[in-house]
C-alpha cells in the first residue's frame, strides 16, 4: 500500500507547490522584462551618447567617458543574470566585445554599430513590447509635455526650461536632429518609463501606458519642423513603396530616423518621421490590427536593418519570422484565389533567405525586400473581401480538396489494391482504421487549431516536411519491392513461400501507419485553407465544392479498384511499383520544401528551374538533390530486381 500511495502524495505536494507560487510567475515575468528593457535602454544610450564621451581615440569628457564604461559593465551584468537561452552566451560575449571597443576607446561609429546590435539580438532573444497598442494621442503629448516636462526641456524642447539652470546634468534638448535621428521612440518612451540613472531625469512609471507613449512621441517630433512633416505627407500619401518601409506601430515606435535614412535617404526619412511622429494613426489606417501581412512586412524591415548593421543570423531568424508568422497564416486563403501569386511570394521569401545565408550585397537585399513589399500588395488585393465571391470560395474549395487528397487516395487504393490482389482481405481493416483515423485526427487538430491553440507556421510546415519525408522513404521501399514482385515467377515464389507471415503482425501495423500518415498529412494541410475559407463567409460554397471533390475523389477511387481487379498480377504489380516511384520522387521534393520553408534545411535557389508545385518540383539545390537521390536509388532497386530476376530460381533462395 505504501508504493501507491507515494506517487500520489508526491503529486499532490507538487500541486499544492504550483498553486503556491503560481501568484509569482507574472512578478518574475515582469522581472525579466525590466531587466531586458533596461539593458536595451542603456545600449541605446551608449549607442547615441558614446560619442560625445571620445573623439580620435582620446577622451574628450572624463565624466562621460567613466559613465559609458559603467553603463557598459551594468549592461554585461544584467545580460548574464537573464534566465537561461540559447541566444544568451553570445549576448554575453557581445557585451564583452562593447566593454573592449569602449576600454580601447574606439570610433563611435564602432562602438555604435556593436551596441545597436547587441540591442536588437537582446530583443529577439527575450522579447519584450515594443509598440503601443493603440495610435498615441499627439495632443495628449502635448498636454503631458506641457505639465510634466517643460520645466526642464523648455515648452520648445530645446533643454532650456527655467528650472534647467538648477540642474548638474543639463536636461537633454530634444531639438538636436544628430541625437535625435539616432533615437527611436522606444528608446524615449523606455527613459520616459524608467528615467534616467544618474541624472534628474526621473521615471514616470507611474504614468498610464497610453500617456507614456504620447509623450514619447510628441518629445520625438521636436527636431523636425512643421514643413518637414508636411513634405513627409506628400510623401507617405505619394509612395506605396514608402508605406511598406512602416507598416504598422512597432516599426515606426523601433525605427530611427538614421536607420530608415540608410535606406531611403536621410531627407526622406526626417521628413517621413516628421510627419508620422505627429500622425501616427496614418501607419494604424494602412495595417490594421493584427494583420499578418503587415507583421510580414514589419520583420522584413527589421530584418534588412539587422542586415545592414551585419547581423545576419539575426537577420536570417527575422526573415524567417517573416514567411512563418507573418505569411504563413494567409497561405490557404491566398492559395485558394490566386495560386499563383502564392508560389511566386513563396519562392521570393525563399530566395530572400538564401541572399541573407550568402552574403549578398545590401543594396540587393534592399531591392528584393522592395519586390516583396509589391508582392504584399497584390496579396493585399487578392484577400480583400471585395475578391471573394460564392464562385471562386466553391472553385478554391474543389480544387484544394482534389489537390490535397488525390495523392493519399492514390496510395491508400494501391493498398487496397495489392490486399485484394493478395487474398489478404482480412488485414484490410488495418489499412481502413488507418486513413479513417487520419479523417478523425484531422477533425480534432481542427477543432483545437479553432477553439484551442493556434497552428504556428513551423508547426504546419515540420508536419508537412517530416510526414512527406517519412511517406517517400517508405514508398521507396514499397515501389522497389512491388516491381520486385512484378518480375516472371517472382509473385508466385512470393506468395508460396513468404506471403503466409508476411502480412502479420507488425506488418499489418506497418500498414495503418502508412494510411494514417499520408492521409493525415493531406487532411492537415486542407482543414487549415478550408478554415481560411469559412471566414469568408461563403459557408455553402465552400461545402458544395468540398462535395463536388469528394465525388470527384469517390469516382477516382472506384475507376482505380474495378480496373485494377482486371488487371494481370504481373501488370498490376508494374503499374504500381512505378506509381508509388513516382509518387516517391514527389513527396520527397515536397517534404524537403516544407523543412527548408520551416528554417530546418538551407535554400539555394536555382532560377533556371521552373516551380512545378504538382510534381514536388521546386527551384532549390536541396529539394531537387532529394529528388535525384530517391531516383538513383528507385533506378538502383529496379537495376537490382531484374538482375536477380534474370538468375536461376534455386540462386535466388
Amino acid at each position: 500500500m505504501n508504493r501507491p500511495l507515494a506517487p500520489l502524495l508526491l503529486g499532490k505536494l507538487i500541486a499544492i507547490l504550483a498553486l503556491l507560487l503560481a501568484p509569482a510567475w507574472p512578478a518574475v515575468a515582469q522581472t525579466q522584462d525590466d531587466e531586458v528593457q533596461t539593458a536595451w535602454r542603456l545600449l541605446d544610450y551608449i549607442a547615441v551618447d558614446y560619442a560625445g564621451a571620445v573623439s580620435n581615440g582620446a577622451v574628450s569628457s572624463p565624466s562621460e567617458y567613466a559613465e559609458q564604461s559603467e553603463f557598459a559593465a551594468t549592461v554585461a551584468a544584467r545580460l548574464a543574470a537573464l534566465p537561461p537561452r540559447p541566444a544568451q552566451p553570445e549576448l554575453v560575449a557581445g557585451a564583452g566585445r562593447l566593454q573592449r571597443a569602449i576600454a580601447d576607446k574606439a570610433d563611435p561609429a564602432q562602438v555604435a554599430d556593436i551596441a545597436h546590435g547587441l540591442a536588437a539580438s537582446l530583443l529577439a532573444a527575450y522579447p519584450v513590447p515594443l509598440a503601443p497598442g493603440t495610435p498615441p494621442v499627439f495632443a495628449r503629448g502635448a498636454a503631458l509635455f506641457g505639465q510634466q516636462c517643460a520645466a526642464c526641456h523648455g515648452v520648445a524642447g530645446d533643454g532650456h526650461g527655467p528650472a534647467a539652470a538648477a540642474l548638474a546634468t543639463p536636461p537633454i534638448a530634444f531639438t538636436d536632429v544628430e541625437r535625435a535621428r539616432q533615437r527611436s521612440l522606444f528608446a524615449l518612451y523606455q527613459v520616459i518609463t524608467q528615467g534616467l540613472d544618474g541624472t534628474p531625469m526621473q521615471s514616470f512609471a507611474s504614468l498610464p501606458t497610453d500617456d507614456r507613449w504620447a509623450l514619447a512621441l510628441f518629445a520625438g517630433h521636436f527636431a523636425f519642423s512643421d514643413q518637414q512633416a508636411a513634405e513627409g505627407e506628400r510623401l507617405w500619401k505619394d509612395d506605396s513603396s514608402l508605406r511598406a518601409l512602416v507598416p504598422d506601430l512597432k516599426t515606426l515606435a523601433g525605427t530611427t530616423p538614421a536607420a530608415l535614412g540608410g535606406r531611403i535617404g536621410q531627407q526622406k526619412a526626417d521628413a517621413l518621421m516628421a510627419y508620422l511622429r505627429r500622425h501616427p494613426e496614418a501607419v494604424a489606417q494602412q495595417a490594421p490590427a493584427g494583420s499578418p501581412l503587415a507583421l510580414a512586412r514589419g520583420r522584413l524591415a527589421d530584418s534588412l536593418a539587422a542586415y545592414r548593421a551585419g547581423n545576419r543570423r539575426q537577420a536570417g531568424q527575422l526573415a524567417l519570422s517573416a514567411y512563418l508568422d507573418g505569411f504563413e497564416p494567409v497561405e490557404p486563403m491566398l492559395g485558394s484565389r490566386d495560386s499563383a501569386l502564392l508560389a511566386h511570394i513563396e519562392g521570393a521569401m525563399g530566395e530572400y533567405r538564401a541572399a541573407i545565408q550568402q552574403g549578398e550585397a545590401p543594396d540587393a537585399v534592399a531591392r528584393r525586400v522592395q519586390a516583396l513589399d509589391g508582392l504584399f500588395d497584390d496579396a493585399e488585393a487578392a484577400l480583400s473581401p471585395d475578391a471573394a465571391s460564392s464562385l471562386s470560395t466553391f472553385l478554391g474549395a474543389a480544387t484544394i480538396l482534389l489537390r490535397e487528397g488525390l495523392e493519399a487516395l492514390l496510395i491508400v487504393v494501391a493498398m487496397i489494391a495489392f490486399l485484394r490482389k493478395a487474398g489478404r482481405t482480412e488485414v484490410m481493416p488495418y489499412v481502413h482504421a488507418g486513413w479513417i483515423g487520419a479523417l478523425a485526427a484531422g477533425l480534432l487538430t481542427w477543432a483545437v487549431a479553432t477553439w484551442v491553440i493556434g497552428i504556428s507556421g513551423a508547426s504546419r510546415e515540420l508536419t508537412e516536411g517530416f510526414g512527406s519525408v517519412f511517406a517517400a522513404v517508405v514508398l521507396l521501399s514499397v515501389g522497389i519491392w512491388m516491381h520486385g514482385k512484378a518480375q516472371a515467377g517472382q509473385w508466385q515464389r512470393y506468395i508460396r513461400e513468404k506471403m503466409a507471415k508476411a502480412l502479420s503482425g507488425r506488418s499489418a501495423w506497418f500498414l495503418f501507419g502508412l494510411a494514417f500518415v499520408v492521409v493525415y498529412r493531406e487532411v492537415f494541410e486542407t482543414i487549415l485553407f478550408y478554415a481560411a475559407l469559412w471566414t469568408q463567409g461563403n459557408g455553402g460554397a465552400m461545402l458544395a465544392g468540398a462535395a463536388t471533390a469528394c465525388v470527384a475523389l469517390a469516382l477516382v477511387a472506384w475507376a482505380m479498384l474495378r480496373y485494377s481487379r482486371a488487371l494481370p498480377i504481373g501488370k498490376f504489380f508494374v503499374y504500381s511499383a512505378w506509381l508509388m516511384a513516382i509518387l516517391t520522387v514527389v513527396l520527397a521534393g515536397k517534404g524537403i520544401s516544407a523543412l527548408q520553408e520551416a528554417g530546418i534545411v538551407g535554400i539555394a535557389p536555382l532560377s533556371s528551374v521552373p516551380r512545378v508545385e504538382l510534381l514536388g518540383v521546386f527551384p532549390t539545390v536541396q529539394t531537387l538533390f532529394a529528388q535525384a537521390l530517391m531516383v538513383i536509388a528507385l533506378c538502383a532497386g529496379f537495376w537490382w530486381n531484374r538482375q536477380k530476376a534474370a538468375r536461376p530460381p534455386a540462386a535466388q533462395r
